[in-house]
């Protein structure tokens, strides 16, 4: 789909103003009005989802909840019902949240110091005819929460499908979504001196980057998407990112980071003609050429020790006479291809029916229409072509080998379903792990019985019983948090993990445990050994705390 299906008059002065990294004094002044309007008027999360609670009578339903089913009718009827107080934050949730026209008269009430002038100057709307303004641009308020604490930003993008009424054009910049804040519940929280956010988008992940690392560099190929990312970091007075154009590793040639964070366009498109490529999610390459790209070249770009995360699609393949290729397996390859480290998690697999559906109504086709048929078709083609029977998508994790480092990170899992509860994000879990994983493997099974042990706070114990029988037939370990695994725990192991505390050697404890058994102590803890080590890569154990 071309711009030109969308013509939006005024979309390109944001870009202008945004070219660079220093904007000129002007556009600093008019985005310190444009806070300065969103803060007084409570543009933020809270105060939104009030008012959404406060339009129930009038929406028939839960604005907010039929928004994230995609449809803004009832929230439309919650803005047109609003009371007074609530007209100034109606008016900004109508125009930069649904992306509907609002009157020059209440644009002007809601943001007083930009004013409407102000705002088409920006490039967030213009003015129509009829006294009325459209939005050109979609922002709104986004909180989160990570291990520095709770947060919340305003995030720019261009206006989604429900604003437009129909497909997105090729250059759209997504906005905040599943993928996006996936990934930044996933990143790794300790510190860095420099990180890159390949791929920035909107820019988010480079926001969320710039909370833990001195300085971050983004990049992106389409220059819509720097220049929306350079007025968002403007906007909240972020000031230590580095945006640059260019396509993958391009723009950093030769340079080094000690992380690199990436939500790359690794959705698996048709290279042909007639199949819309976006921007925001298609990387050009042929199936998950892009996946391959992005795990190769991250050698050449991390420090000794660095760490990159990332999303990925991965295809799995089998053609006609040969055996079949693992998705997994296929990742992996590229990582040991390249000397890294990898941890690499599926969380969910699709057929390419399934995936072909998806990804052809995110970008605002209609099922059941022709073009949906036809790039259907196109799809299925592709996958065909390529003897692909079903695409994985999930996170990887890569660590460039230091000096001092055993190959912790060397595991190829699949976790489907539901992970643990992770208020701070996974990634507060990953880091844990890898941290305890690290000290841990750099111990044989000798050194380990001198290591204290400590069960980690989210795990619980559950045993099943027969009826009228003593003896448990199962004993399963849960764990809370993380990935919420279970492990079907033996006697010995379930007794070890339960006397845990931090306050013995694993050792002594297995030897105690053997007395208790009857077991021969050197055996039991050869058979202990690799289950303890199994649980702290898991993060059910982990050394306990020194003093």
């Amino acid at each position: 789909m071309s711009e030109e299906s969308h013509p939006r008059p005024g979309r390109e002065r944001l870009a202008d103003r945004f070219r660079t990294d220093v904007p000129d004094a002007d556009t600093v002044a008019l985005v310190d009005r444009l806070r300065a309007d969103l803060e007084a008027a409570r543009f933020d999360v809270e105060a939104i989802e009030a008012f959404w609670d406060r339009g129930v009578a009038a929406a028939g339903t839960h604005p907010g909840a039929a928004l994230a089913r995609g449809h803004r009718v009832p929230a439309a009827r919650a803005l047109a019902k609003a009371a007074a107080p609530d007209r100034t934050l109606a008016t900004l949730v109508g125009f930069l949240l649904l992306g509907l026209p609002v009157s020059a008269d209440d644009l002007a009430g809601a943001l007083p110091a930009l004013g409407v002038a102000g705002a088409e100057q920006l490039g967030l709307g213009a003015s129509d005819a009829d006294g009325r303004v459209r939005p050109l641009l979609d922002l709104r308020p986004y909180a989160f929460a990570d291990a520095h604490g709770e947060g919340q930003w305003w995030i720019a993008s261009d206006p989604g499908e429900l604003a437009l009424g129909g497909e997105l054009p090729e250059d759209h910049v997504l906005g905040v979504g599943g993928a996006s804040t996936t990934l930044s519940r996933l990143l790794l929280q300790r510190p860095a001196r420099r990180t890159l956010d390949l791929g920035t988008g909107s820019g988010i992940q480079a926001l969320h980057a710039a909370r833990f690392s001195d300085r971050v560099v983004a990049t992106d190929l389409s220059a819509r998407a720097l220049a929306i990312a350079r007025f968002t970091a403007l906007l909240n007075r972020i000031d230590d990112i580095e945006f640059r154009a260019g396509s993958l590793y391009e723009p950093v040639r030769g340079e080094r980071f000690d992380r690199i964070v990436s939500n790359p366009p690794f959705v698996i498109t048709p290279r042909v003609d007639g199949v819309p490529s976006y921007e925001y999610r298609d990387g050009g390459l042929v199936g998950d050429g892009i996946v391959e790209a992005v795990v190769r070249g991250a050698a050449e770009h991390l420090e000794a020790g660095g760490i990159a995360q990332f999303l990925a699609n991965w295809e799995y393949r089998a053609r006609p006479g040969e055996d079949p290729v693992d998705g997994l397996d296929r990742v992996a390859g590229w990582a040991v291809a390249s000397g890294l480290e990898y941890w690499i998690v599926e969380r969910e697999q699709l057929d390419p029916s399934e995936y072909a559906e998806t990804w052809i109504r995110d970008g605002g086709t209609r099922q059941g229409t022709p073009a949906f048929e036809a790039l259907h078709d196109a799809w299925l083609d592709d996958f065909a072509a390529r003897g692909v029977t079903a695409i994985g998508f999930g996170y990887v994790l890569l660590r460039r080998p230091a000096s001092g480092f055993p190959a912790t990170p060397a595991r190829a899992e699949r976790r489907h379903g539901a992970s643990g509860e992770n208020p701070g994000g996974l990634g507060m879990h990953l880091d844990a792990v890898l941290e305890a994983s690290d000290l841990v493997d750099a111990l044989d099974d000798d050194a380990l019985r001198g290591l204290a042990l400590e069960v980690a706070p989210d795990v619980t114990e559950e045993r099943h019983h027969w009826p009228g029988q003593e003896q448990p037939t199962a004993i399963l370990l849960r764990q809370g948090g993380g990935f919420g695994r279970v492990i079907d725990a033996g006697t010995a192991l379930a007794a070890l993990v339960g006397a845990a505390d931090g306050t013995l050697p694993a050792g002594v404890l297995s030897d105690a445990i053997a007395d208790l058994l009857d077991a021969d102590p050197a055996a039991l803890w050869a058979e202990l050994a690799g289950e303890v080590r199994a649980l702290v890569h898991d993060g059910l154990l982990r050394p306990a705390a020194a003093g």
